[in-house]
């Protein structure tokens, strides 16, 4: 019943963050929909609360992002197997972020002068994509490496030794 309270009142956070960032990014979007009237000059270098909010979220994105795979390879670890575990979820999400990854890096400007610029400003991204696509190789690793520590057990039947389903109220 702790685990159930404690992911309710994470999902409840998780939502609440999500409408004040969409609270947020409508205000910046009314804002500048007003400041276009006026326009206000400002160097090419600096910030506008939209660019700075869009920064703000590649960071959050990509902190929670890394830190999606980080449950998975935990469990995998500690039971010494990938059972229930799809390996073709992974294998596409490798994919996507190496070719995601790989557009950001092939879009890159020509002119050395704008290359730190643009790479600074993608930076979350290229560290979300090309991070994630790294934790999903320890993935891999774990798949091959029990996958064989399996077949060395091919006489052995596996119990289950915990319930899948712990504490779960009946309807």
């Amino acid at each position: 019943i702790v685990g159930s309270k404690s992911l309710k009142n994470f999902c409840i956070t998780w939502i609440m963050v999500c409408i004040a960032l969409c609270v947020i990014l409508l205000c910046q979007l009314l804002i500048r929909n007003q400041d276009q009237n006026t326009v206000i000059e400002r160097s090419n270098n600096s910030l506008d609360m939209i660019e700075m909010s869009g920064f703000i979220c590649g960071y959050i994105s990509c902190v929670f992002y890394l830190g999606s795979r980080f449950p998975q390879l935990y469990t995998n670890f500690r039971r010494r197997s990938t059972e229930g575990t799809s390996y073709l979820l992974f294998a596409l999400a490798m994919m996507g972020n190496c070719t995601y990854g790989l557009s950001l890096v092939l879009k890159m400007p020509a002119t050395e002068s704008f290359r730190a610029l643009y790479f600074l400003h993608h930076l979350p991204w290229l560290i979300g994509s090309f991070g994630v696509l790294f934790l999903d190789i320890f993935v891999t690793v774990q798949f091959i490496l029990y996958r064989q520590h399996k077949e060395g057990q091919s006489g052995l039947v596996a119990l289950e030794v915990e319930p899948l389903l712990v504490n779960e109220e009946t309807a």
